[in-house]
């Protein structure tokens, strides 16, 4: 072979390979990505399962079709498919089983503190019974120590419609009679979804526009608060919710206009 041959196919050889490595990944492979990502999510895994949800990505466009439990699932879905990475856009055809859409509204506030307390780490879902009649909440089960106790009449207070709360929870009388595990590692897009939710849901903080970002469990707030009272109490909520490390707080405050 002459040296000009031997140039021409190292110039063809050396084409092909920065061709293949510049060519994009195809939209295909990113879709799959996309809908087992969404199905190894921490919501997923913990929440879902129990609903009959269809994820279809195309370019980046996510349809979630089937049937969930309540109102609460479909949001959860929504939200946390629109936080996984390559999603441009979600399309929510996600409609409830029948005989949830037909709950009372007692057992829709039920449904709501359930969830809240499972997304929170510092109280026990798992040891808290909720009945609800009328708005009036009546709590029971053991919390593992005063304040636990104390804070889940506060997180169930908060959810929209609740008149009343009866906390009749009993102290655990073994401080290590509380078993849950630590938290385990979550991915961003379930941690924000959770944030969101845990927003919307309590009455305190649903119409704060509060904007979330989720990088390995730190969590960045922006948006606009009424005042620093509000950019507080949804730092302290966000603090609390499970897979948040740490809270960084740039909401900014409501100018009040001059006169």
């Amino acid at each position: 072979m002459n040296r000009n041959m031997a140039y021409a196919l190292a110039f063809v050889t050396l084409s092909t390979a920065c061709f293949a490595v510049d060519m994009p990944v195809p939209a295909g492979n990113t879709d799959d990505l996309i809908e087992s990502s969404f199905r190894n999510t921490y919501v997923y895994r913990t929440f879902l399962t129990v609903d009959s949800i269809k994820v279809k990505a195309n370019d980046g466009v996510v349809t979630l079709r089937g049937t969930v439990v309540n109102e609460c699932h479909k949001i959860l879905a929504h939200e946390t498919a629109s936080n996984l990475a390559g999603v441009t856009r979600v399309n929510s055809q996600l409609s409830i089983k029948a005989a949830a859409a037909d709950n009372t509204t007692d057992t829709w506030i039920a449904t709501k503190i359930n969830l809240t307390l499972l997304f929170h780490r510092n109280v026990n879902a798992g040891k808290t019974l909720v009945d609800v009649k009328a708005g009036v909440v009546t709590l029971k089960g053991e919390a593992a120590n005063a304040a636990q106790k104390d804070l889940t009449t506060e997180y169930a207070k908060d959810i929209d419609g609740v008149v009343k709360v009866i906390n009749e929870m009993t102290i655990a009388s073994d401080p290590e009679s509380d078993t849950r595990t630590a938290d385990e590692i979550m991915d961003d897009a379930s941690v924000t979804a959770q944030v969101k939710t845990a927003l919307s849901t309590h009455r305190s903080t649903s119409a704060i526009p509060a904007r979330v970002i989720s990088r390995n469990g730190e969590v960045t707030l922006t948006g606009m608060a009424g005042n620093e009272a509000e950019k507080a109490l949804v730092a302290r909520l966000v603090a609390d919710i499970r897979g948040v490390s740490t809270v960084i707080n740039q909401m900014t405050i409501q100018s009040t206009p001059t006169r």
